[in-house]
């Protein structure tokens, strides 16, 4: 299938789910992932609609982003991979939204660099809800000490949660993870922290996203299901 056909039927399975769910139409974003697919192919999709895309890799974001200059009044990049403090000044101020925020020493060493540059960051506390020792992702048991923390910090705000479900999962238990990432956003949302406002939510890939919008993503990163041909 083509991209166009791609983007037709998950935006199409999108809507549906979010008639089921009794949201709002249009209130979940598609962002497709583009860390295994050339520039040619985001140009092919950007074409057809698409406007928000996600990297994984600092230095991939940064190829597509020259590759794709041409465009950058458009398109919204996201980074949704681990984030070194090294990389920080290559990517901070170049992204929609930083989708891994797992660890309070991130979030400072993000404030530090936004706050010398005079801006801010948007991100989301990846959180890893299933408890997989193969994820990534701040532990549930270890949210509340983050947050206390990140009272401190300047110029970076909390938008929300990003999680992974686990791989396999049945369709009951994608849905309990992805319904506690959704609880877990509304006791932080309820903390009124004002540096964290919640929101956001992203969840739900290829093979699951449909699922992860039943329970509430405002977000989902698809890579393979709007490449693949």
């Amino acid at each position: 299938m083509a991209i166009i056909d791609n983007l037709k039927q998950i935006n199409a399975n999108i809507r549906e789910a979010e008639i089921r769910a009794g949201r709002k139409e249009g209130s979940v974003r598609l962002i497709a992932v583009s860390k295994t697919v050339e520039a040619a192919k985001v140009r092919e999709a950007y074409s057809c609609g698409q406007l928000e895309f996600a990297e994984n890799r600092v230095q991939l974001l940064r190829d597509k982003q020259e590759k794709l200059a041409d465009l950058s009044a458009d398109i919204k990049w996201h980074l949704i991979g681990q984030l070194q403090t090294n990389k920080i000044k290559y990517c901070a101020d170049k992204v929609e939204l930083i989708h891994s925020i797992d660890r309070i020493e991130l979030a400072e060493a993000l404030g530090q660099y936004a706050s010398k540059h005079s801006f801010t960051v948007k991100g989301l506390l990846e959180v890893n809800i299933g408890g997989e020792e193969s994820k990534t992702g701040l532990p549930v048991e270890q949210v509340d000490s983050f947050l206390e923390a990140f009272t401190n910090v300047r110029n970076v705000e909390l938008c929300g949660l990003m999680t992974m479900a686990p791989l396999g999962a049945s369709e009951k238990e994608l849905r309990t993870v992805f319904s506690r990432a959704r609880e877990l956003s509304e006791r932080i949302k309820d903390m009124k922290i004002a540096s964290a406002p919640m929101g956001q939510l992203s969840m739900g890939m290829s093979g699951d996203y449909v699922e992860a919008v039943l329970e509430g993503a405002t977000m989902v990163r698809i890579g393979t299901a709007v490449f693949r041909e």
